[in-house]
């Protein structure tokens, strides 16, 4: 297994919308292990496959204070949803930035699981707005997306200096 470099926001590889997942082979379980790791060592919560540079419709997560219950995504599509209400919200790809963004309480989720079967999940809270997140970085959707144009616009402008600056 392999700590992965996480892309941060500025890389066009962020703002391309992924491929669907047609087999789940050894590369893919490879790749989600490699995931769980660059994760865990980041800290993190979830990770998007764009997050470290791979076009695929494919993420992890795991919101357990323990790091034990690991959930893999694969084709992940949101089939319901209920209640919004804004939390604080980080992002690996933003390091050091978090803002409030308005998410699901409570959402379904259909994916395929690491064996490549057919899933369903019921989640809330924390995982609910994790699982959203994440899926978004496979719609080529980002953090700052969800804020009001006058914010997000500062954000960008705040990290191209860091760039030019080499802090970025």
């Amino acid at each position: 297994m392999a700590v992965l470099k996480i892309i941060k926001f500025g890389d066009a590889k962020l703002r391309k919308k992924t491929a669907e997942i047609t087999d789940v082979n050894r590369e893919i379980v490879l790749l989600v292990m490699d995931m769980f790791e660059t994760m865990y060592a980041a800290p993190g919560v979830g990770l998007a496959a764009p997050q470290v540079g791979v076009s695929k419709k494919l993420c992890v997560i795991d919101v357990s204070p323990e790091k034990n219950r690991k959930l893999v995504l694969i084709n992940p599509v949101i089939i319901k949803k209920e209640i919004k209400a804004a939390n604080e919200e980080g992002c690996l790809s933003f390091p050091g930035i978090y803002e409030d963004v308005m998410r699901f309480e409570e959402i379904t989720v259909k994916f395929l699981d690491i064996r490549g079967q057919l899933n369903e999940v019921h989640a809330t809270g924390l995982l609910a707005k994790a699982i959203q997140h994440e899926v978004d970085h496979l719609n080529a959707r980002l953090l700052i997306d969800h804020l009001p144009d006058w914010k997000r616009k500062n954000i960008e402008k705040d990290i191209r200096r860091k760039i030019r600056a080499g802090k970025w």
